[in-house]
């Protein structure tokens, strides 16, 4: 990636999951889908990923074969908007799959101008670390990576420490996601990007501690000397609803001043966001329902027309729904429903 934006990513960027607009028929819906682009946008985020969880892992299919349909669309919106206001926007497309099938989309994604590769370790549990590894490496000649600790409760598995060691000392990396939604894990990796320098920009993907990764400077001796590092932003499902309140409490977060004292408001806004993210994404099922969660937040904010997903058994569960009015009576500072309404009204007019 460019000079620019590779100090955007090491400085901390807001990187909200892209969802799948779909119309009732289960067919892409690329208007919607563009102007879904347009909202994070005019939110303020500093990127977005798409082709990852969010996104649908279906999209990959032969028989549905959306993947590099959504990523054009993604990216030519998110030129425009680059030509029309001159500020630079990460693009991330998620990369899966064994070697040849994460070479393809990594070679994909380079060629239709996206800056960097969430790779995921989902669906390879029956691969070594040192493939997992080979793989990084391979993926890394072609396009700057971000690593990923997947939690295991949707697939990942548990790594070990010499695994993002290792991980880290890859010169194609770039940051690593963890959302490994485990306190020791994270630590893990806290601790072997702090072991390999600070190189690799650490970003949250635990949505059940979001505002605590980032509040949290983790700090350790190794071979004599203090190491520190931090969680400089975030790439998350979570982020993709709710978006324009969210970016103001992390520019607030990542803009605070070096050691400054920490505002116990913050552990309160934790503790709220947590349990919202517990609605959208389902936790009390497993997850079971966390696309068509985020679908339904959008849903309502008339910027999806349904919750639709690529498989039809894919839906809420029972008691999410209400779950979901819960957190919207429990927490009206945390919406953004009248900078969405107001945004709408702006693409209609």
């Amino acid at each position: 990636m460019n000079s620019e934006k590779r100090e955007l990513l090491v400085r901390g960027a807001f990187l909200p999951a892209m969802p799948l607009a779909l119309d009732e028929n289960r067919n892409f819906d690329e208007a919607s889908q563009r102007r879904l682009i347009r909202y994070y946008l005019a939110a303020g985020v500093d990127g977005v990923a798409v082709g990852v969880h969010t996104t649908q892992f279906e999209i990959r299919l032969p028989e549905i074969n959306l993947f590099e349909t959504v990523l054009r669309v993604c990216i030519d919106e998110i030129h425009k908007y680059e030509t029309k206001t001159g500020r630079a926007v990460l693009a991330v497309a998620g990369i899966c799959g064994p070697i040849e099938q994460a070479v393809k989309e990594a070679a994909l994604a380079k060629e239709l101008g996206y800056d960097a590769g969430l790779l995921s370790p989902g669906g390879l549990s029956d691969r070594d670390e040192a493939y997992l590894l080979e793989r990084t490496c391979a993926v890394a000649e072609i396009i700057d990576v971000v690593g990923f600790y997947l939690q295991t409760a949707v697939g990942g598995r548990v790594f070990t420490y010499d695994y993002w060691k290792q991980l880290c000392e890859i010169p194609g990396v770039a940051a690593i996601k963890c959302a490994a939604f485990d306190r020791y894990l994270t630590l893990d990796v806290a601790r072997a990007v702090a072991a390999t320098g600070g190189r690799v920009a650490l970003y949250t993907g635990n949505d059940d501690a979001i505002i605590a990764d980032l509040l949290t400077e983790y700090k350790c001796i190794i071979d004599g000397e203090e190491k520190s590092v931090r969680c400089v932003g975030g790439l998350l499902g979570h982020w993709c609803v709710w978006t324009h309140t969210a970016v103001q409490y992390f520019r607030a977060i990542r803009d605070r001043k070096p050691g400054a004292p920490i505002d116990a408001a913050y552990l309160t806004l934790a503790a709220q966001v947590t349990d919202a993210n517990s609605a959208f994404f389902d936790t009390r099922n497993n997850f079971a329902g966390c696309i068509a969660g985020v679908h339904e937040v959008l849903r309502r904010q008339g910027l999806f027309a349904g919750i639709w997903c690529l498989n039809p058994e894919e839906t809420l569960s029972a008691g999410q729904n209400e779950e979901i009015d819960r957190v919207y009576a429990m927490y009206p500072d945390l919406n953004d429903d009248a900078f969405v309404k107001e945004f709408l009204a702006g693409e209609e007019a």
